[in-house]
């Protein structure tokens, strides 16, 4: 007999739950499609960038490292120009340009290419990482709303049972299902979601870590040259 009314109380399918929700919930779990499907067409295009970047950065780094010279190197700078190490190198080379001096850089100049490069390597480190702390908020908020549709849905299991005047599974059963749907829908947007933050947010200290080296690259070619 609990069997027959479990039945007829919930609907035989999740889409059916969700047709038959209370607009609020629907509105909960519409909220939740869109946070899913922008975080993860987020990740898919921080995986190309970061894919991208790496294959550039890699290319870049072993034609600059077999320079012979710090003009051939600066001169790298026009054939891979959005390439971020390019850009951290054309900064290096517009300084140097408009320091206009025949001798070796003075201390003060060497710092003032240090901070340069520094601004530069920070400008490349946000342009990589735009978005990805979408990826957190949406990981944080999604169980917050996923709550909100729980409550929401244990409140229509109580007034379930208002109106039957009695709490028998029939009159529960529709509410409680609902509450875990919501639930459950939540807990899929939000995990992918910190996955994709935690790895990207690896891969972008990891990112900052290789301009870091590559600025100091720059200040190790110019010394050896006598630049500095």
């Amino acid at each position: 007999m609990i069997f027959a009314q479990l039945a007829a109380a919930v609907p035989n399918s999740p889409l059916e739950l969700i047709r038959s929700a209370t607009p609020v919930s629907q509105a909960v779990l519409g909220v939740l499609a869109v946070l899913s499907l922008v975080s993860w067409a987020v990740m898919f295009a921080k995986w190309r960038a970061f894919r991208w970047a790496d294959r550039a950065g890699r290319d870049f780094l072993a034609r600059f490292r077999g320079a012979s010279s710090l003009e051939d190197a600066f001169a790298l700078v026009s054939l891979e120009a959005a390439e971020p190490h390019a850009r951290v190198l054309r900064r290096a080379a517009q300084f140097v340009e408009h320091t206009r001096t025949t001798g070796p850089l003075s201390a003060a100049q060497v710092e003032a290419l240090r901070l340069v490069l520094d601004a530069e390597m920070t400008t490349e480190r946000d342009r990589l990482g735009t978005y990805i702390p979408f990826l957190a908020m949406v990981g944080s908020v999604s169980p917050l709303l996923g709550l909100m549709g729980t409550v929401l849905g244990v409140i229509s299991a109580f007034l379930g049972v208002a109106r039957g005047g009695s709490g028998n599974l029939a009159a529960v059963a529709p509410g409680v299902a609902e509450a875990l749907v919501a639930t459950a829908f939540a807990l899929a947007v939000a995990i992918p979601a910190f996955f994709g933050y935690n790895i990207f947010a690896a891969r972008l200290n990891r990112f900052d870590g290789e301009l870091d080296g590559f600025g100091a690259e720059i200040i190790a070619l110019m010394a050896r040259e006598g630049r500095l």
